[in-house]
């Protein structure tokens, strides 16, 4: 199968290194030039950050045999029409790049989204029908420190999870795919056939808390567990999204949750700064607030049910994204 990664900065580059390093037929459409022209002249240099015995261990591969291309139309020009096509896009983006990805994409192309945030599986099936469409996340840090190059940071057992929105042949057999491709190349990944919108809720309130809180407060993810402050934040987060998950149909026990999937994270990547930490503080970009906490707010609204923690957070990000060019410099 011919997969298009759209969208490969940091994430969408560790995702398809997964594949690719488990044997799979990858494109890469991205318009960073400058990362997509090293990958094609050098390919890309892998780097596995993972916690052995206490300490951190970095697997190194370099990885060849990726097309690469900055527009959709120019891989169409080269490839034609593609079997799968995964976005990996910020949230904010999906939209226009599920519109700017259809020179690639053919009647019996698979659509798979695995981006952070709520409501984007509603973006996709704006414009195809379910049965081709799949859904899910990944469950890692990741990071580009220069063009060429993508680093994993692995945050526990499982790193993927994905599925079908509504099953059929087409998608059985990309999951499929998908899964030997990702496990082949090392990643621990997860084809999850009946449930997968519990483990993207459960996603979901893993950046919310540990990505929204350590943006506002400027601080690796064990610098805000290990002050009583920042963890009862964690601990608002937490217990107000899994109400709303709950009253969505989607049972998320919040005590099991701090217990086991918050404690694994603090332990595994507890020395990182999240995703939306890194947009705020390093790049001063966008970030994925409205579909993280924002999200959750709205659905509590809805909803009937308080979520002051998130609330007050996605006002704080929002405050601090909008005023990049104001903040103190020193």
């Amino acid at each position: 199968m011919k997969i298009a990664m759209y969208g490969s900065g940091a994430a969408g580059s560790v995702f398809a290194s997964y594949l690719r390093k488990g044997g799979a037929d990858m494109i890469l459409i991205d318009r960073y030039k400058e990362h997509m022209d090293k990958v094609a002249k050098d390919g890309m240099k892998f780097t596995i950050h993972q916690q052995e015995g206490g300490e951190y261990k970095d697997i190194v591969t370099q990885l060849t045999g990726f097309r690469t291309y900055t527009s959709a139309a120019d891989a169409a020009a080269a490839e034609g029409k593609v079997d799968v096509v995964i976005y990996m896009t910020k949230a904010t983006q999906l939209r226009q790049a599920i519109q700017d990805s259809m020179p690639v994409v053919g009647d019996d192309t698979v659509v798979v989204e695995l981006i952070n945030g709520l409501g984007n599986d509603d973006k996709l099936f704006e414009v195809f029908p379910k049965n081709r469409c799949v859904i899910g996340s990944g469950v890692l840090g990741t990071a580009m420190p220069e063009p060429g190059s993508c680093v994993s940071t692995p945050s526990g057992d499982v790193q993927m999870n994905f599925g079908a929105a509504e099953r059929s042949e087409r998608t059985d057999a990309v999951c499929e795919h998908m899964l030997k491709c990702y496990r082949d190349g090392g990643c621990d990944a997860y084809w999850r056939k009946d449930d997968i919108y519990y483990y993207i809720w459960k996603k979901v309130i893993v950046n919310a808390t540990v990505n929204t809180c350590c943006a506002a407060t400027r601080l690796k993810i064990k610098f805000v567990a290990d002050c009583k402050p920042g963890y009862a934040l964690f601990e608002g987060v937490v217990r107000e999204a899994a109400a709303v998950a709950t009253a969505r149909g989607t049972k998320i026990d919040a005590d099991d949750f701090l217990a086991h999937d918050l404690a694994d994270i603090i332990t595994n990547i507890g020395d990182y700064y999240p995703s939306m930490c890194q947009d705020a503080l390093m790049h001063k970009r966008q970030t994925e607030i409205s579909v993280l906490n924002g999200q959750i707010s709205e659905y509590g609204k809805e909803l009937g049910i308080p979520t002051p923690t998130n609330d007050i957070l996605t006002l704080v990000i929002s405050c601090i994204q909008e005023n990049y060019d104001n903040q103190y410099q020193g």
